[in-house]
C-alpha cells in the first residue's frame, strides 16, 4: 500500500491549482482588455508561477483528472459564448482573443461540436424575443 500523501504537499498541489487559475483569469482579462495581444502558453504560466511546466502539468493532472489547457480552452470557450451571446461578430472575437478567424472556428468548433455561428444561431433563436 503506497504511503499517504503528507498534508503539507497535498496543500501545496491546491496552492498551485487555485495560482494557476488565478494566474489564467488575470491573463485573459489582459487580452480582453488589450493590455496584452500575446495569449500566453502553459509554460508561460508556469514561469509566473517559478515551476517547471511539467510539474505544473502533472500537479493540476493529479489534482484534478484534467490537464491545464481544459482549464484554459474552457475559459475561452466561456469567454467566446459569452460574447457571441452578446452578438459581437465572430471575425472580431477571433481577434480578441488571438485567433484568426479559420482558426477561431475551427477551435470553437472541436469544443462545440458546432461553428461559432451555428452556435450563435442556436442560442438566439432559443431566447424569446421581446418586442
Amino acid at each position: 500500500m503506497p504511503a499517504p500523501v503528507p498534508k503539507k504537499i497535498f496543500a501545496r498541489r491546491h496552492e498551485i491549482f487555485a495560482d494557476y487559475l488565478k494566474e489564467l483569469d488575470k491573463h485573459l482579462d489582459d487580452i480582453l482588455n488589450e493590455r496584452t495581444n500575446e495569449m500566453f502558453e502553459i509554460r508561460d504560466i508556469a514561469g509566473i508561477l517559478h515551476i517547471h511546466p511539467k510539474h505544473l502539468t502533472n500537479t493540476i493532472k493529479e489534482l484534478t483528472g484534467k490537464s491545464p489547457c481544459w482549464f484554459f480552452e474552457d475559459k475561452i470557450m466561456a469567454i467566446a459564448k459569452d460574447m457571441l451571446q452578446k452578438n459581437i461578430p465572430v471575425k472580431e472575437i477571433a481577434f480578441r482573443l488571438t485567433f484568426d478567424a479559420s482558426n477561431f472556428t475551427k477551435f470553437f468548433k472541436r469544443f462545440e461540436g458546432m461553428t461559432p455561428k451555428e452556435y450563435r444561431d442556436r442560442v438566439l433563436s432559443a431566447v424569446p424575443q421581446t418586442a
